[in-house]
């Protein structure tokens, strides 16, 4: 979920946009009958999950875990537009009126200025990770914001490097904690935003306290609120706040592994065209050609290009599709290498249509 332009610049190529929101549910709502409270649940939900074809999505609870918000939204996009579309389109739902934004956090995702390797590391970290947001399954979501004080900008980038690595250092010693930072720096009031997945809060507890005796927390001018988010599907998020219940009236928000899953409609995908959904945190391209639909995942092995971002062709290998950043071509049908500098293929889904609405499922192929 990158920002999604034929750019080669390496400091914004594959670079995304996120946006933590956090929800606080008025009182009144649990005063209203039980029939409406379900019906604004449900108004809700759906109104979320459209915009599940658009970004990648996670929904978790805070009821229990802190009085002054409720639930979490954690939004990733390849732009900022959807979020602010999102929101207007929640403030219009039944729920709506009875939800206020308790706190928000808008960052974007950017390549560290540091060597995060250790040198006994036998291979160094890939740099396009750290560039794109793909949640784990844990259950567990630890949010803050970050600010560090100007003292550290002052500092030389070898000393800065030095903590660093002590700070990397503790972090290694906590293997199942996974960390996703990202950069707020001219658009919001934090510089930082840090946000912890993990599955054990002792583990994450004692994580933090070391990392209190390294050197850089000496930096640190803000790091607070903090946040523990329980990671549920936004159906048992709804149940999580009170009143009705609704999780046993929807389907799951994601299938079993492989499983369909509605992600547009057929007026969204014009005729010769191409568009980027989600398929749990992964980008799929739909691609439209001669009546047919095609889903590949939307990012070329090669240097991570948009592959929804390309041109479509036909030839004799059948329709294709050429990676706008580096020329690779790839065959719709199967995802195989037709020329071009990707080292592999890419992986394909099938599509099927009902009632005017694309589903799409792992097919196990490509990407070999």
């Amino acid at each position: 979920m990158s920002a999604e332009t034929p750019s080669h610049n390496p400091d914004t190529a594959g670079r995304q946009c996120v946006k933590y929101t956090f929800y606080k549910l008025d009182a009144a709502f649990l005063r209203l009958p039980e029939e409406k409270q379900r019906d604004a649940k449900l108004d809700f939900i759906d109104t979320v999950r459209h915009f599940n074809r658009r970004m990648l999505l996670r929904s978790y609870s805070l009821v229990g875990m802190r009085r002054d918000v409720d639930f979490l939204l954690w939004t990733v996009a390849a732009e900022m537009e959807p979020f602010q579309q999102l929101e207007t389109a929640i403030r219009n739902t039944a729920l709506g009126p009875f939800l206020s934004v308790a706190r928000s956090f808008l960052s974007t995702t950017k390549r560290s200025i540091y060597d995060i390797s250790l040198p006994e590391d036998a291979q160094a970290p890939n740099a396009d990770e750290r560039i794109r947001i793909e949640p784990s399954g844990s259950r567990y979501l630890f949010v803050y914001p970050f600010i560090k004080t100007r003292a550290w900008y002052a500092l030389s980038h070898e000393e800065r490097q030095e903590m660093i690595t002590e700070h990397i250092r503790v972090g290694r010693k906590y293997p199942d904690i996974r960390l996703n930072t990202t950069y707020s720096y001219g658009i919001d009031d934090q510089e930082f935003v840090v946000a912890f997945e993990g599955d054990n809060p002792h583990d994450f507890v004692d994580l933090v306290a070391d990392l209190r005796f390294t050197k850089a927390s000496m930096y640190t001018q803000a790091d607070t609120p903090m946040h523990i988010c329980i990671a549920m599907p936004l159906p048992e998020v709804m149940d999580s706040i009170g009143g009705a219940h609704v999780s046993d009236l929807v389907d799951p928000d994601v299938p079993e592994v492989g499983g369909w899953l509605a992600v547009a409609t057929m007026d969204e995908l014009a005729p010769e065209s191409s568009l980027r959904v989600y398929y749990g945190a992964q980008q799929v391209a739909l691609f439209r050609v001669n009546g047919s639909i095609y889903a590949l995942s939307n990012r070329c092995p090669h240097a991570r290009g948009p592959l929804c971002e390309g041109t479509l062709v036909t030839n004799g290998d059948g329709p294709a599709v050429r990676c706008p950043w580096h020329e690779a071509f790839f065959s719709l049908e199967t995802g195989r290498v037709l020329s071009g500098p990707a080292p592999r293929a890419v992986e394909t889904f099938r599509v099927r249509v009902e009632g005017g609405t694309i589903y799409i499922a792992q097919s196990g192929e490509g990407g070999e």
